[in-house]
């Protein structure tokens, strides 16, 4: 009876000390499945599925430390600077029912010892669907020949508009908005539209622009082809007065030659000439300007790129010896 009664007080105590470890015992939580970043081929190289979603996104930028000089023969100064640069890109683009979706932002910085030092600055904000296109980014002008010595336009404007573009044929209209540029205007509004073509080794660019608000445009024609090592560009402007698009000379004409050495190594000499240049009230200075120069490129390696440039501008002023410019520049692309 002893015996039996230690047995079942035995199996009633194990019985309790089960139960209590049984409701303290923890149970591990399985891992919730992780979302690897994926690689979307869909739109070229560089781009990535953002998670969750089927966009694709790409990041890319730059860094660039540059050193600039120039001498001004007129009062026998020289100076100099150093800069660099930061600049960011984000691309994203997906599919849709109307067409591939695309948006770009891009922010840029100078370090500078003049007060603007890490202040950035919107270089673009655009939309695209399909061949429209609207945003803050630059127009057709900013293009030009290769080399660092033309100066054939640029404008970075709030503008809407539509490219239609095959295998070697385009056109485009957009319509800006012109911002004032001196006190008492208003912003403006204007037109502009390019047409371009490529014929075997050769690419013509034919541009129109109107600002209605100074009742004034501009013609520009670029032509390259392709010759012997390397590349050769021509381009012409003619402004009716001076406008928001161009306003720099009334007929200005171009040309550089872009000569690849070697696989890393291109030689590019360039030379511009104004006719009544400069800008007096609404017209046009009685004054013709030149400039010419040559820029070297060096690919250093894959995204590392060195270039230098030197430059020599002079008119026909009275008193005017002219002047030197140029700068040495390293940049790390990705």
């Amino acid at each position: 009876m002893n015996i039996k009664s230690l047995l079942l007080g035995s199996a009633a105590a194990l019985a309790v000390v089960s139960g209590a470890q049984a409701a303290d015992a923890i149970v591990a939580a399985e891992p919730e499945p992780m979302e690897y970043v994926r690689v979307c081929d869909a739109f070229g190289t560089g781009y990535f599925y953002i998670p969750g979603t089927e966009t694709c996104l790409k990041i890319s930028g730059s860094v660039r430390a540059q050193l600039e000089w120039g001498y001004d023969n007129n009062t026998d100064t020289s100076d100099w600077d150093a800069r660099t640069r930061g600049l960011v890109q984000f691309d994203a683009k997906n599919d849709s029912e109307v067409g591939t979706i695309s948006s770009t932002i891009v922010f840029y910085a100078w370090g500078e010892e003049d007060g603007t030092n890490g202040a950035f600055q919107l270089d673009e904000a655009s939309i695209s669907v399909g061949g429209f296109k609207v945003g803050y980014f630059y127009n057709y002008w900013d293009s030009g020949l290769a080399g660092e010595t033309d100066s054939l336009g640029s404008n970075l404007i709030n503008s809407i508009g539509y490219e239609y573009a095959s295998d070697a044929f385009k056109v485009g209209v957009f319509v800006d908005e012109l911002h004032a540029s001196a006190a008492g205007e208003t912003d403006g509004v204007g037109i502009e539209g390019q047409v371009s073509a490529t014929f075997g080794p050769v690419t013509a660019y034919l541009l129109g622009a109107y600002d209605f608000a100074r009742e004034d445009g501009a013609v520009r024609a670029i032509v390259e082809a392709e010759v012997g090592p390397g590349t050769l560009g021509v381009a012409a402007i003619y402004s009716t007065g001076a406008n928001q698009y161009y306003d720099a000379s009334e007929w200005t004409v171009a040309a550089s030659y872009a000569a690849k050495l070697t696989d890393k190594l291109t030689l590019t000499p360039g030379a511009q000439y104004w006719w009544n240049y400069g800008t007096v009230g609404e017209g046009f200075a009685n004054v013709d300007a030149w400039k010419a120069g040559v820029t070297l490129d060096y690919a250093i390696a894959s995204g590392l790129d060195a270039k230098v440039s030197v430059q020599y501008a002079d008119t026909d002023a009275a008193g005017d010896d002219g002047a030197w410019g140029g700068f040495f520049r390293l940049q790390r692309s990705f």
